[in-house]
């Protein structure tokens, strides 16, 4: 017997029980344990593909009707001199929350409001320069339909998101985008799943429209995400995590060896700057240095480090990014060590591929 929407049928052993999973599963996706009583691994994964393929010509008829009203929406959000004000209940509600963070987090500055609480006080948040983004699949949610003639009292324009364009919402909205689905996803045609994954990938594209439009960067993402990973990597510099002061080891050009090696094994990083007398970069003297030096030479003891030392070694700027440590690094032959400069070559700082990984840039 078919499945709704023309599902592939389960297939069944004998005496209706279900056939093992591991010959429904491939091998790369075979569970480690047979799944519970009750969970038919082909009738779960029939399903699944059959919601996924249902959301997916879901969203892609949306992108077929998307037209001058979306223009238009993206025009006034572009345009707004206030804030986006976001808002929508029940599930519609947490798509809405979503759009807010999207937008806030890509250029557009927003937040969300409850349409429950924005009648019981929340509406003073709202100002005439602000436009109000309604989300409703019905488009005749109570709490909606009643805020919206209170939204236009405050001066703020209306957008609504609905899957039906002859809707309260729609009808009492600025500019309408519409966001209808043949069919739900849910086998009971009841839970809310290819409706709120039009309206998410709607809001989506109105977010990523204006990031396109505001000229948005990575630069910029980086800087409303300073805790993530890219955040790190695109505002840490050279100068956040370098080693200075005390912690900086340093010889003057002309220290003997025994200086050099007392230097290094007190700081830790496996190396050593040497400096001229007017604190420019004659060298950097490494622990490979002095494995080649205890190599070749015969009297360390009366050995210089201006001879042992690398001369002319890798250095970066304070103001680079950090990130652009790793490149100077992983460059043949590969180091471990860059020394810190300013434009006139004088040392400020060193850094070791430990200090990136303890800012968490790599």
């Amino acid at each position: 017997m078919p499945s709704r929407r023309g599902a592939p049928v389960v297939p069944r052993a004998a005496a209706g029980r279900a056939l093992p999973a591991s010959l429904i599963l491939g091998p790369m996706n075979a569970p480690t344990s047979p799944p519970p009583p009750g969970v038919v691994a082909g009738r779960a994964l029939a399903l699944a593909r059959d919601v996924l393929a249902t959301e997916a010509r879901a969203i892609d008829a949306l992108a077929g009707r998307l037209g001058a009203s979306f223009v238009e929406a993206v025009g006034r959000l572009y345009r707004c001199r206030g804030r986006v004000v976001v808002s929508g209940l029940g599930k519609s509600g947490h798509v809405a929350r979503k759009l807010a963070a999207t937008l806030a987090s890509t250029g557009t500055p927003a937040f969300f409001v409850h349409p429950a609480e924005a009648q019981h006080g929340d509406l003073g948040m709202i100002t005439p320069d602000d436009v109000v983004v309604m989300l409703s699949n019905s488009g005749e949610t109570d709490e909606l339909v009643t805020l919206a003639p209170h939204v236009r009292r405050q001066g703020a324009a209306i957008v609504a998101i609905t899957g039906s364009e002859r809707s309260t919402l729609a009808a009492a909205a600025d500019v309408h985008l519409d966001a209808a689905v043949d069919a739900e996803a849910c086998p009971l045609g009841l839970a809310p799943t290819a409706s709120t994954t039009a309206a998410l990938a709607l809001g989506d594209a109105l977010a990523l429209a204006l990031l396109d439009a505001r000229g948005f960067s990575a630069e910029d993402f980086a800087r409303s995400h300073p805790g993530g990973s890219l955040g790190r990597r695109l505002l840490t510099r050279v100068a956040d995590v370098m080693r200075t002061g005390d912690a900086l080891p340093i010889v003057a050009s002309g220290a003997t060896l025994a200086d050099a090696i007392v230097e290094m094994g007190g700081k830790g990083m496996g190396m050593t700057a040497v400096v001229g007398a007017d604190g420019r970069v004659a060298g950097i003297f490494t622990d490979g240095d002095l494995r080649r030096a205890v190599a070749r030479v015969r009297d360390l003891a009366a050995a210089r480090v201006d001879d042992l030392m690398t001369r002319s070694p890798r250095t970066i700027a304070a103001d680079r990014l950090a990130i652009d440590c790793v490149e100077l690094m992983e460059t043949p032959p590969r180091v471990s060590q860059l020394l810190v400069v300013d434009a006139r070559a004088t040392l400020v700082g060193a850094l070791h591929l430990h200090d990136l990984f303890r800012a968490r840039v790599v």
